[in-house]
């Protein structure tokens, strides 16, 4: 095979069949000359044959026996990666056709060396949760002084290697802030681009890393230490108790607003009320309008490149 353009980088842990449909979304990319690199972290499942499987020869597998975490594994990826342009999907998210070859041309044209997109998130049946346009660059730039302001985790960046490069590898010692230290540590070396689309699908289910809020609360401490930051606590907190509604989980989600709410943010006793009241309501979670696209046609631009993999959602672990 001819050097790639981009490397995708995919680190996976005992979940095959969502696996499946991510290489799916990858290998689909149209307009980029790409190589996918499966980096398996210690997997007891048959993911090993699934991904030997797969006929294309674009994608390339590689066995780590011993789980290290989600940060040594992108780590051995990108170490792997020959393309000039690295691109980040966990095993678990979707992509739209032509995410990365957007994302390339606007950086091409404006000369940044990192970019992200819009995103959206679906449960285990593609249903779309909640989705709404991303902050400018600008913006995300700013609130990264806060909180984690790059939308959709690390299945949204693609980055420069050089770039990638020169800031270092991701923190093995994080494993659910590790993609807001990276983004600190791009943005400060130079603001990234976008494309305001939404061509990330953020998968939510029982297993995301990100359901272990007591880790991801200690987490952001260290990060805050590291860089001088200020941490948005009651955002986190807030969205905490999104999660904790979403999955029915009220008394948890009431104690997650008052931790809010004793962090200063008064409004959370609405929040509290409202969730208590109205639990469909309070899950019902869409990020503030933007002149350009309303959260409904969002969701609709979406839907369209999303419908692609319905049919595939309940195939068994084989190879796709």
């Amino acid at each position: 095979m001819s050097v790639p353009e981009v490397t995708v980088v995919v680190p996976t842990r005992n979940r095959c069949r969502r696996l499946g449909l991510a290489i799916r979304s990858a290998l689909g990319q149209r307009g980029v000359q790409l190589e996918v690199v499966v980096v398996d972290d210690g997997s007891t499942d048959p993911t090993s044959q699934m991904v030997s499987g797969n006929p294309d020869h674009r994608v390339r597998y590689l066995r780590r026996p011993v789980p290290g975490g989600v940060s040594e594994a992108r780590n051995a990826g990108i170490a792997e990666a020959r393309g000039r342009w690295i691109a980040f999907l966990d095993d678990d998210d979707l992509w739209a056709p032509t995410k990365l070859a957007r994302q390339i041309e606007i950086m091409a044209e404006n000369g940044r060396t990192w970019s992200y997109a819009g995103d959206v998130m679906v449960d285990g049946e593609l249903n779309i949760l909640a989705g709404a346009p991303p902050p400018s660059p600008d913006e995300t730039v700013s609130l990264l002084e806060r909180h984690n302001s790059v939308p959709g985790g690390a299945s949204n960046v693609v980055v420069e290697a050089k770039a990638l490069a020169a800031v270092g590898p991701f923190d093995p010692a994080l494993t659910n802030s590790e993609d807001w230290d990276m983004w600190i540590r791009l943005a400060r070396a130079g603001p990234p681009d976008w494309v305001c689309s939404p061509l990330v699908a953020i998968s939510y289910h029982d297993q995301n890393a990100s359901r272990d809020m007591a880790s991801m609360i200690r987490q952001l401490e260290v990060v805050a230490r590291r860089y001088g930051v200020r941490v948005d606590r009651p955002r986190h907190f807030r969205w905490a108790a999104w999660h904790a509604m979403l999955e029915g989980r009220r008394a948890e989600a009431a104690r997650l607003y008052g931790r809010a709410v004793a962090a200063g943010d008064i409004a959370s006793l609405g929040r509290a009320a409202v969730a208590a009241l109205w639990p469909g309501y309070a899950t019902s979670r869409v990020r503030p309008k933007e002149p350009r696209r309303e959260p409904d046609r969002w969701i609709a631009e979406a839907r369209v490149w999303l419908d692609s993999f319905a049919h595939a959602r309940g195939l068994p672990c084989g190879p796709v």
